[in-house]
């Protein structure tokens, strides 16, 4: 039997049946959203519209922070309302758009990690022929690229998962809709699918991840032996926060989906959700503008422009 014969909705797990926890979870998820929603938004409106932060990194950083805004956006304002309006459900085609949309997110998220990791190999360890090698086509192809992977790594995961009928139930136990909760529904064939999707995964990331300690490795080496203390500040402070930011998100992650899927979800597995789905995409803007000189002062500029914005509409209308 055809699995959108046998389902047609799903229904997600509450973080309380209590309808003052409910009210609270919104209340939690509201603020995690527009704060990352203003920060991310801030940090791509100051990389186009301040001229000195028109160079690859910050063109990668802008990327990043719409892939930031997508994630968070496909998980969370779903799982707001189904706290606000007291429901659970969420339909067929919804838990598919969802999975692949995060996917896709996620995927294209370490694609551009990767790819910032590159281009900080390239500055500090290169810086002859930087211009040359990270020229404006580069940029846009490896764009280009780490959206296409993410794409495809999506439809890959996504047609894998919802070619399974599911018949065994329809609760899944997550707040959204998260692949080792679907397979757990499956009539047949999961632990396979699941062995596969997980290796597969798990040897991309691993190739990520060892490209960025190489990178990583070179550059430190490469600082050490910068003989200006002002110039070894200015390449750290360029370096850790992608540190952080790469270390955040595959840790989290890597959490979430190395440990044993349960019959029933644990505060852990709740935890791990909430930290691999909801912290990076909320933390990225901070660690970024708490580190970078730069963006502090773009960020500055554009506050002040919007300040300043403000003044003179009040002035005119009064």
């Amino acid at each position: 039997m055809s699995n959108w014969t046998t389902v047609t909705e799903f229904l997600l797990l509450g973080f309380s049946d209590t309808r003052e926890l409910q009210i609270l979870h919104f209340v939690i998820f509201l603020a995690a959203y527009l704060a990352s929603l203003v920060g991310n938004l801030l940090v791509i409106t100051a990389v186009t519209t301040d001229h000195h932060l028109h160079s690859p990194m910050y063109y990668f950083l802008a990327n990043l922070s719409i892939l930031d805004l997508g994630s968070i956006s496909v998980i969370v304002p779903k799982s707001m309302a189904n706290s606000l309006l007291n429901t659970r459900t969420i339909s067929y085609a919804g838990c598919v758009s969802q999975v692949f949309l995060f996917l896709l997110y996620c995927a294209a998220d370490i694609a551009f990690l990767t790819i910032m990791a590159y281009d900080r190999y390239v500055a500090i360890c290169k810086p002859l022929h930087y211009e040359i090698i990270m020229n404006r086509r580069a940029c846009v192809q490896m764009s280009a690229g780490a959206w296409a992977a993410g794409g495809m790594y999506s439809a890959l995961h996504t047609g894998n998962t919802f070619s399974l009928p599911f018949c065994h139930s329809n609760i899944i136990n997550q707040f959204f809709c998260e692949i080792p909760q679907l397979l757990k529904l499956s009539c047949f064939g999961a632990y396979r699918r699941e062995v596969a999707a997980l290796a597969f995964s798990v040897f991309l990331c691993l190739g990520c991840f060892v490209f960025i300690v190489v990178s990583y490795v070179q550059i430190f080496t490469a600082v050490w032996s910068i003989p200006s203390e002002q110039g070894r500040q200015k390449a750290f402070s360029t370096c850790i926060p992608h540190l952080i930011v790469v270390s955040l998100l595959l840790s989290t992650a890597g959490i979430a989906y190395t440990k044993p899927v349960s019959d029933s979800l644990s505060p852990l597995d709740l935890l791990a959700a909430v930290l691999y789905s909801v912290v990076p995409p909320l933390m990225n803007p901070v660690i970024y503008s708490m580190r970078n000189r730069e963006i502090q002062a773009a960020l500055r500029k554009l506050l002040h422009r919007l300040i300043r914005s403000k003044n003179n509409m009040s002035i005119f209308l009064l």
